[in-house]
């Protein structure tokens, strides 16, 4: 007998007719609806998961190189006239010339560092100052030209910038005056006194992170050098570079450019214990997703056994007129794989749309919970972000493909293999 090619226009035919029969003809309409929805939900799931995750690892690591260095340069500190170690760098415009020069460095900018408390019209927070000229403060993505922030930056030398979270605890906009407090001020017979400056809020920034944005005050760089007591000194160098992935091969040649007291310290170092945590936890969210494909792709397993078993005598039939064990096979195969398919397709349209429209889904989730669903305190972030990304949605078209058509194997194969005498004998 002349053999049929595989997947044939009758094999076809008699798989969509099984599909779509009716409960009362022996179909399973009902099974195969549920293993649908199933494997849609299941994919819409992984799908929306893995979009969220890469977008959570994306804007937490844009913010971090955009508002704080890539690479900070520190000194180790060298001992004075009488022997008291001072930490800085003296020679900072030699130094961060030096820096600048370096293959891939982008900015190295000499900056005042120190810890005050900031108060206004009874409020009181504390703040951490980063001294740097106008123009290091413009060249900063998140915080300087360009950034969401509001106030007049041209007029950094007449006052401070700061976070918008900050300004917001503190009452005051634009053009309003705050006082700096340091412990380690003026320096009397008597030992050091607190030291109060005030100055104008002359601009209001949102760098994207909670806590730069609550605790980041930005201060002229000569300025910070008195207030500090840090005159002709420079505390560290802000260091920033094209390739911020790539940071591990500049070490050598800053820490050369930087001098023999320079040590580094890099955006890796600050942030790599939380996103080496992100990435097991994105794994094991990965397993356990996949798990979840697993058991909605285990539907089709009794949906086909149930088909199977009902349309016996048809099975019975087929053969004894000539049909082969491999026709039968693919029939039914067919019959699952048409419902992993279709379940796949609809759970990425719905993944991907959730993607794509998350802002919109996210506000009308936090309005049905009557607010508060997402902390940016807790969180570091504003909002729930997304990114969608080809790879992770063909891994999960790869996935659920791949499962619904192994599991479809088993009952087919039963099909394939039942004996046409048994299956007709009590008909």
């Amino acid at each position: 007998m002349p053999q049929t090619a595989p997947f044939s226009r009758f094999e076809r035919m008699i798989a969509w007719r099984y599909l779509r029969a009716k409960r009362a003809e022996g179909g399973v309409s009902v099974m195969t609806w549920i293993s649908l929805i199933g494997i849609t939900l299941a994919v819409f799931a992984l799908i929306a998961t893995l979009a969220v995750r890469a977008g959570f690892r994306a804007e937490f690591v844009d913010t971090i190189l955009g508002a704080n260095a890539h690479v900070t340069v520190y000194s180790t500190g060298q001992a004075d006239a009488f022997g008291n170690l001072v930490k800085g760098f003296p020679d900072y415009e030699e130094r961060s010339a030096a820096l600048s020069a370096v293959p891939g460095v982008t900015r190295a900018a000499p900056l005042i560092r120190g810890q005050v408390m900031v108060s206004s019209q009874g409020a009181t927070n504390g703040a951490e100052v980063y001294g740097l000229t106008e123009a290091d403060l413009k060249s900063i993505p998140r915080v300087g030209l360009g950034a969401d922030a509001f106030g007049d930056i041209e007029r950094f030398e007449e006052g401070v910038a700061i976070g918008s979270v900050l300004a917001r605890d503190l009452g005051v906009t634009v053009g309003d005056r705050v006082r700096v407090i340091s412990p380690d001020g003026v320096k009397t017979a008597f030992g050091s006194s607190p030291r109060v400056n005030a100055y104008e809020v002359v601009y209001i920034f949102t760098a994207g992170r909670y806590d730069i944005d609550k605790t980041r005050l930005y201060m002229p760089f000569a300025e910070a050098q008195s207030y500090f007591n840090r005159e002709g000194m420079a505390d560290e160098f802000e260091v920033m570079v094209d390739r911020p992935d790539d940071i591990d091969r500049f070490a050598g040649p800053l820490l050369q450019a930087g001098g023999d007291t320079a040590i580094l310290w890099t955006w890796r170092d600050s942030s790599g214990a939380f996103l080496r945590a992100l990435d097991v936890e994105d794994n094991i969210m990965f397993v356990i997703l996949s798990i979840l494909v697993l058991i909605a792709t285990m539907n089709i397993i009794s949906g086909l056994i149930m088909l199977v078993k009902n349309k016996g005598r048809d099975i019975g039939i087929l053969r004894t007129i000539g049909l082969t064990e491999g026709s039968v096979l693919r029939i039914f195969f067919m019959c699952g794989a048409f419902t992993g398919i279709v379940g796949t397709v609809f759970g990425v349209v719905l993944g991907c749309l959730f993607a794509l429209y998350i802002d919109p889904v996210f506000s009308a989730i936090n309005y049905l919970a009557g607010g508060g669903v997402w902390d940016p305190s807790i969180r570091g972030i504003y909002a729930l972000p997304a990114k969608l990304q080809w790879a992770d949605v063909l891994s999960a078209v790869s996935l659920s493909l791949g499962l619904s058509f192994i599991v479809t194997i088993f009952p087919a194969r039963r099909a394939a293999r039942m004996n046409p005498v048994e299956a007709l004998r009590y008909e």
